[in-house]
C-alpha cells in the first residue's frame, strides 16, 4: 500500500459502545425533527441575503429570450456553462445571488476555512485549466479563485447576472418556454433550465426562543463579517475582537475551523456544542513538485476513482488499486484491506464482511475519542468533545488545532445535549442550564439547508411545470426522475445534485457528470430540431423502479445514527416507524450499483443515440 493501516484500539467492548451510541442519540432527537431550525428568510432574510463581500448589483430589469438558463454559479453551475459551450451552446445565461462565481466558496469566507476533502480530487477541471493546487488541502481563497479561473477560461463571465436571485420558474406552455422570475424583476424566457443550486447554498438558523430579542451583533458563519471582526479571508487576524466575549453556536465542520481562530483573539469565546464532531489530525503538506513531475494525462480523473474507492464503496478496492488518498476518510477501508490481507484474501460472505467493517468502524472512533483524552486538558471539557456515533453518521473533521483550543483560558465550552440544546437568547447573550451567559457577540455555526425541505432550500415560489404542477408537490412523496436529471411534466428541466443519480465521494465530479450528460441532450435535441424534450411516464417509472429495485437499503443505519443533516435529524422524535417517514438520507436515492456503474450505464445510453425514454417535440 501507499500508506500504512493505522493503529486502532483493540480493547473495546463493542455492545456497551453501542449501547452508548444510542443512548447519545435518543437525547438528542427532537420532536420537530428539521423544523427545529428557522428559515433565513422573511425577518431572518439578512441572515443569508446580505453579500458582505461585494456592493450591491445596481441595474434595471432585463428582458431576455435565451436557450439556457443555468440557476446558480457554484461548480455545478460553472461545470454546466464549460459543457454547454465545449457542446456549441453560447445561448446562456448563469444566474447567480451572489456577486461572483463560486458558490458555496463565494459565500464561505470565514477565517480558517479549507476544503476537507483532497484538493486534487475536489477542485475540478485541474488538468483542463493545468492548474495544481498549492498544498494537499486548499484554504477557501485558493478555491474560489479556481472557480474565477473556471469562468475567465471558459468566458463565462459575459453569460453572468450576478446579485440576481431566481424568486419564481414557471413552464408556459404556449411558448414552449420557462419563465424565469427574478428578485430584480427580470422577465427572462429561457428554453431550457439547468438547475445548479447546490446543497450548501442556504444558511439555516437553530429556532432558539429569543433569537431576535439579542442587542449585540450577530451573524452566520457564512456571511462572516470581517469589518466587525478584524482581518480578512487571506490575513484572519481578528484583532477587533480582543474586547469582545464571543459565542459560536455549533461544532459542525464549519465551526471546526472557525473555532480557532477565534479563541485565538477574541477576549472570551464560549463554544455552545450539542453534538460534538470527530475530528483527526489534519497533517496539511505543500504539493510536493517532484510528485507533480510524475503526473501523466488523466491522472485526476484516475485520482478521483481511487478515492471513491476508498472513502465511498462498501468494499475496499483491494491490493490491484492501492490508497493513494491516504488520509481520515480512506481510514477504514485502508484498515480493512489490510487485515484482509493479513488473512490471505478470503472470500468472505457479505454479513461477514461487514460485521468486520463494523468493528473497524468502532475502533477507529475510540482511536478519535482517545486523541481527545490525549490533548485536552480538562477531563469534563474532553468528555463532552468525544462523539459517540458511527463515522459516517455526521460529517467527520480534521483540524491541527480545535481540540488544543479547548486548553485556552479565555475558551469555554458548554454542553447543552441533555437539554437538547440552548435554552433561549436574551438581549444580553444565551442562556443554558439556567445560566445566562453575556456575549457582545453570537456566530451561527449552525450549517445550511441540505436535508429540509425543497421549498425551504430553494426559495422559489411558484416552481412549476406543465398545467401548473408542483415541483414541490410531485417530489413530496419521494423523487420521480428519469436517470436523476429530468422529470415527466417538467419539459426542458434538469436538476443536478443529490436526485436518483450516482453518487461519489467527490461531489464536484459528480456534477461534471450530471452536467456532461445534460449538455449533450441538450445539444442533441437542438441538432434534432426539438423544442421540447421530457421523460416519458413509462421511462421514468421504470427508472424509479430500478433505483428501488437497486437501492442499499440505509434505513436501520440511519435510525441509529445522532441526528444531523446528514440523515434530516434522524426524523425526529417518536417510534421508529414515525421516524422512518420524516427520515431523508443527504444523498438522495441513489442509484444502488454505484457511482461508476451510473456512468457506464448513461454513457451506453448517449453511445447508442436515439434517446430512449426521451420523448422529443417538434
Amino acid at each position: 500500500m501507499n500508506c500504512e493501516p493505522t493503529k486502532t484500539p483493540d480493547d473495546i467492548d463493542i455492545p456497551a459502545l453501542r449501547e452508548r451510541y444510542r443512548r447519545e442519540r435518543d437525547k438528542r432527537l427532537r420532536p420537530e425533527g428539521s423544523e427545529q431550525y428557522v428559515q433565513a428568510a422573511d425577518g431572518f432574510a439578512e441572515y443569508a441575503e446580505a453579500d458582505p463581500h461585494s456592493p450591491p448589483v445596481v441595474r434595471g430589469p432585463i428582458t431576455a429570450e435565451i436557450e439556457v438558463a443555468i440557476v446558480g454559479g457554484g461548480f455545478s453551475g460553472l461545470m454546466a456553462g464549460a459543457r454547454l459551450k465545449q457542446n456549441g451552446i453560447t445561448n446562456f445565461r448563469i444566474i447567480e445571488s451572489g456577486g461572483d462565481f463560486g458558490g458555496v466558496w463565494y459565500w464561505n469566507r470565514y477565517p480558517g476555512i479549507q476544503c476537507d476533502n483532497e484538493s486534487y480530487t475536489y477542485i475540478p477541471l485541474l488538468e483542463e485549466l493545468n492548474y495544481i493546487p498549492k498544498a494537499k488541502f486548499s484554504d477557501g481563497s485558493e478555491i474560489h479563485g479556481h472557480c474565477q479561473r473556471i469562468g475567465r477560461y471558459f468566458g463565462l463571465y459575459e453569460a453572468a447576472l450576478f446579485g440576481t436571485g431566481v424568486r419564481s420558474l414557471r413552464w408556459d406552455e404556449s411558448i414552449k418556454r420557462w419563465r424565469v422570475g427574478t428578485n430584480r424583476g427580470d422577465d427572462i424566457r429561457a428554453r431550457f433550465i439547468i438547475m445548479c443550486v447546490g446543497s450548501t447554498n442556504r444558511p439555516k438558523l437553530p429556532g432558539i426562543p429569543g433569537i431576535k430579542s439579542f442587542k449585540g451583533r450577530s451573524f452566520h458563519s457564512a456571511r462572516w463579517e470581517y469589518e466587525y471582526t478584524g482581518g480578512d479571508q487571506n490575513n484572519p487576524v481578528l484583532d477587533k475582537l480582543a474586547d469582545k466575549r464571543v459565542a459560536v453556536i455549533g461544532t459542525g465542520a464549519s465551526a471546526i475551523q472557525i473555532v480557532p481562530y477565534v479563541g485565538r483573539y477574541a477576549k472570551h469565546l464560549t463554544v455552545f456544542q450539542r453534538t460534538p464532531s470527530s475530528v483527526d489530525r489534519r497533517g496539511n503538506m505543500p504539493t510536493d513538485p517532484e510528485w507533480v513531475k510524475t503526473l501523466k494525462p488523466g491522472w485526476q480523473k484516475e485520482r478521483q476513482r481511487n478515492f471513491h474507492g476508498w472513502s465511498f464503496e462498501a468494499f475496499p478496492p483491494g491490493l490491484a488499486a492501492q490508497d493513494a488518498i491516504c488520509d481520515f476518510w480512506t481510514e477504514i477501508n485502508r484498515n480493512l484491506a489490510a487485515k484482509l490481507e493479513a488473512m490471505g484474501n478470503p472470500q468472505l460472505p457479505p454479513e461477514k464482511f461487514f460485521e468486520m467493517k463494523e468493528e473497524e468502524d468502532y475502533r477507529v472512533m475510540e482511536r478519535l475519542r482517545r486523541r481527545v483524552d490525549s490533548i485536552v486538558m480538562d477531563k469534563t471539557t474532553a468528555e463532552s468533545l468525544k462523539a459517540y456515533f458511527r463515522f459516517a453518521c455526521k460529517r467527520p473533521c480534521s483540524n491541527d488545532d480545535f481540540l488544543e483550543t479547548f486548553n485556552r483560558p479565555n475558551v469555554t465550552l458548554i454542553d447543552v445535549s441533555e437539554q437538547q440544546g440552548v435554552e433561549r437568547i436574551t438581549e444580553k447573550g444565551i442562556v443554558a442550564g439556567g445560566v445566562e451567559y453575556e456575549v457582545d457577540c453570537i456566530i451561527y455555526a449552525s450549517g445550511f439547508e441540505v436535508t429540509t425541505r425543497m421549498d425551504r432550500r430553494l426559495g422559489i415560489q411558484p416552481y412549476v411545470g406543465r398545467n401548473d404542477l408542483s415541483l414541490y408537490a410531485y417530489w413530496a412523496d419521494g423523487l420521480k426522475t428519469f436517470h436523476g436529471m429530468t422529470a415527466h411534466g417538467f419539459p426542458n428541466h434538469f436538476y443536478t445534485g443529490f436526485t436518483q443519480a450516482g453518487v461519489g465521494g467527490n461531489i464536484t465530479a459528480m456534477y461534471d457528470q450530471q452536467v456532461t450528460h445534460i449538455a449533450w441532450i441538450i445539444k442533441e435535441a437542438l441538432a434534432r430540431g426539438a423544442v421540447v424534450v421530457e421523460p416519458s411516464k413509462e421511462a421514468q417509472d421504470d427508472w424509479i423502479r430500478t433505483i428501488h429495485e437497486t437501492a442499499v437499503d440505509m434505513t436501520e443505519f440511519l435510525l441509529e445514527c445522532t441526528p444531523t443533516y446528514w440523515n434530516n435529524e434522524g426524523g425526529g422524535k417518536g417510534s421508529d416507524a414515525d421516524r422512518k417517514k420524516k427520515l431523508r438520507f443527504i444523498f438522495g436515492e441513489p442509484y444502488g450499483p454505484g457511482f461508476y456503474a451510473f456512468d457506464d450505464l448513461i454513457r451506453a445510453w448517449r453511445d447508442k443515440g436515439d434517446m430512449a425514454g426521451l420523448v422529443l417535440g417538434k
